[in-house]
Order: structure tokens, then sequence, then C-alpha cells
């Protein structure tokens, strides 16, 4: 099997192994950013001020 890491990927991991408490620090992090939960008014906003494409974008109107 293909066995090979990077060397950005083994430092990360090295030193992920030597401060556990990074590893937490990335779950508390990655909620701020992706863990998000969106308002179901806002997003019915931008639902509704969505403008209808054309089929072909480049042909002048």
């Amino acid at each position: 099997m293909y066995n090979y890491k990077s060397d950005a990927t083994q430092f990360l991991e090295d030193y992920l192994e030597k401060h556990p408490e990074e590893a937490k620090q990335r779950l508390k992090n990655r909620g701020i950013l992706w863990d998000v939960e969106l308002n179901p008014e806002e997003e019915a906003g931008y639902q509704a001020a969505k403008l209808p494409k054309k089929p072909y974008a480049y042909q002048p109107d």
C-alpha cells in the first residue's frame, strides 16, 4: 500500500502527539467556523433575493 506522508503531515502529526491540548483547541475553533446554526428567516431572505440565471451567460441582451 502507498504509505507516503509529506513533511508537513509528519510535522503536524508529531506536533499533535506532543501537544494533545491542541486537538481540543482545533475542535473548538472548527466549531466557531463550520458548526454554525443558520437563521431560517435570513436564509429565506437570501433565497428570495436570488436572481434567475440566464441560460447562456455570455449572450448580450
